[in-house]
């Protein structure tokens, strides 16, 4: 009977270059709400949402608040999860989409601590939490999207698109932020001007609203993948997907959440703590590289382009040697180029650029044939709960720390970024040793 439901099933309706459009446009613009915030969150939340203070204080209290968003993205995970398991993929993406977009517009028009005390830092935690629900449930069903509706042979190539949004929301936000800075300059390299923290700031996070509209086209011309539908026409619909994914794939989830550890980690140190070092003055109290914010941005997205690049070509390679023995590879690089961060470093221009660049190209090695992998690891009636599980626990043990963790070992380290490297190569040698006891997945049936 199983086999005649799977022979009747029709073909997925998405044509390959919808089903790749749908899954790139919803994580850039989710990824591009979350990198408004992190760069808003070095740039302009210390001076408008924290009491005048400690400088580094202020920063770790608004990486506290970025960081919550992670503690957040398990719930939405789970949430999104049942959805998505018992609904179907397409509704619940339009749902994180616009959950996503609101809170996202909603920090654009938030009142200042000046204003209201301390009821700003408690309302942009409020919505920094529904940021992180959100991209609980945006990730993982992007990937579905794609892996589900991937020709035989090309599903880490085609899970690679959602993680295109990364690099893409990444240039988009910053390169807008830049922008604007150029619009309203600052006699202060340390600080952006008056007019950015008056207004200025607020512009790409009212500006998400225009994204998601586009977003939600694109998604709302969807129709469910051939591996959710033969799972609603067999009968195979769990009543609580968490339930069975706990009972019977706990060993996947602890695993698919090693896997997530060190991309995590590497991720944030590249694109969060990276940007409060490399803006850092030579002569302050914790020193940094003391570039100004608009020539370091600059740097970084030329190293981000790199991520794209090498976020696509992981696919081929995961899909012709496998997901596991690429990312073992992988892995053992970003455990040396941790070691790596002082010689680098102390190396003046050439030294910082090529830190960037081999940086970012680790991250979309790393992160690109996550998109195939972590759905691969569990069955289609509970795959969209399980890897969001996995994908999203990982972000508290590794982004939500990461920031946090960072600044605090630099400043332990009197402004050498040693320690921070270690604790990269650390983080790496635990993926590592998840991915030696795990199996490959690349010749797995996506509609089992």
């Amino acid at each position: 009977m199983t086999q005649t439901s799977a022979a009747a099933s029709p073909q997925p309706a998405n044509s390959r270059s919808r089903v790749l459009l749908a899954s790139l446009v919803g994580t850039t613009i989710e990824f591009y709400d979350f990198y408004v915030y992190a760069t808003a969150a070095v740039l302009v939340f210390p001076h408008l949402f924290f009491p005048a203070g400690n400088e580094t204080t202020a920063l770790l209290a608004s990486f506290a608040v970025f960081g919550a968003a992670m503690v957040a993205r398990p719930l939405g995970a789970i949430f999104f999860g049942h959805l998505g398991d018992r609904k179907g993929r397409k509704t619940t993406l339009v749902a994180a989409l616009l959950t996503m977009g609101l809170a996202t517009f909603l920090i654009g028009v938030l009142p200042t601590y000046a204003m209201v005390g301390w009821l700003a830092p408690a309302l942009l935690v409020v919505l920094r939490l529904a940021q992180g629900f959100a991209l609980g449930g945006e990730w993982s069903g992007a990937a579905l999207v794609a892996t589900e509706n991937a020709p035989k042979g090309k599903r880490a190539l085609f899970g690679t698109f959602p993680q295109l949004g990364a690099p893409l929301g990444f240039i988009i936000a910053n390169g807008l932020f830049l922008i604007i800075a150029a619009m309203l300059p600052s006699d202060d390299p340390s600080r952006p001007s008056l007019a950015f923290l008056d207004w200025g700031w607020r512009i790409p996070f009212l500006f998400s609203a225009v994204m998601v509209v586009v977003g939600l086209w694109v998604r709302l011309n969807l129709v469910e993948s051939s591996a959710f539908e033969k799972t609603v026409k067999t009968g195979q619909v769990r009543k609580m997907p968490l339930v069975t994914v706990l009972q019977q794939n706990m060993r996947e989830l602890v695993l698919g959440t090693f896997y997530m550890l060190a991309t995590y980690v590497l991720f944030y140190l590249m694109t969060t703590f990276s940007l409060s070092y490399g803006r850092a003055a030579i002569d302050a109290a914790v020193p940094g590289l003391g570039y100004q914010y608009s020539t370091f941005v600059l740097m970084m997205i030329v190293g981000v382009v790199f991520f794209g690049i090498f976020t696509l070509v992981s696919g081929p390679w995961a899909d012709r040697f496998g997901r596991r023995k690429t990312l073992i590879w992988v892995t053992l690089a970003i455990a040396v180029f941790g070691l790596l961060w002082v010689p680098l470093l102390n190396a003046g221009f050439v030294g910082v650029m090529a830190w960037l660049i081999i940086g970012f190209t680790l991250m979309g090695l790393t992160f690109g044939p996550m998109g195939a992998l972590l759905p691969e690891l569990f069955p289609a009636n509970v795959r969209y709960t399980g890897s969001g599980i996995s994908y999203n626990v990982s972000s508290i043990l590794g982004a939500a720390l990461a920031p946090f963790v960072a600044v605090a070992l630099w400043s332990a380290g009197d402004g050498s970024p040693f320690w921070v490297g270690v604790y990269l190569t650390a983080m790496a040698a635990l993926t590592l040793i998840a991915l030696l006891l795990g199996r490959e997945t690349k010749d797995i049936d996506i509609e089992a």
